[in-house]
């Protein structure tokens, strides 16, 4: 009787790749409920520099972030490309505006990369991974983190 080969399976995620702060970043497809034209938000006070308010989506209130702010690479410029993810982590939905969307990736699980060290336990909390594309690296967000206000924006 020969003996069983282990069998290794590659796992495949599907992302969608977009811009915020002039870099390249990724979010998993199963996250994302759906892409919207940037419109204005209703403002609150005394929230943080990168949350820029609410928008009704169907009836329900949600949160819009600007990413780029986030993620400490300055408010994103105002353009008629920009739009707003809306994404779903842990039953709680939130918008991101982003500069643009760009492509659906399909990448097997060996593709993605783990976040260099880099002393930063920001990035490593805010970042999942790397995958190369091109010439270029894509950051999988950890969107748990952009809604973690300790991790966030206060470093």
């Amino acid at each position: 009787m020969p003996e069983t080969a282990e069998v290794r399976t590659e796992t495949l995620f599907e992302f969608i790749t977009f811009s915020a702060g002039g870099q390249d970043y990724c979010l998993e497809i199963t996250q994302i409920r759906e892409i919207r034209r940037w419109t204005p938000v209703t403002a609150l006070p005394h929230t943080p520099k990168d949350v820029l308010g609410v928008m009704n989506l169907r009836g329900a209130v949600i949160p819009i972030f600007d990413l780029s702010a986030r993620f400490g690479l300055g408010p994103t410029s105002s353009n008629e490309r920009n739009v707003v993810i809306v994404a779903a982590v842990n039953g709680t939905t939130i918008g991101l505006l982003v500069e643009s969307v760009s492509e659906i990736l399909s990448v097997s699980n060996s593709a993605i990369q783990e976040t260099p060290d880099i002393k930063s336990d920001a990035t490593k909390h805010s970042i999942l991974g790397m995958i190369s594309v091109d010439d270029s690296m894509v950051r999988v967000v950890n969107l748990e983190a952009v809604l973690d206000s300790e991790k966030g924006s206060s470093q």
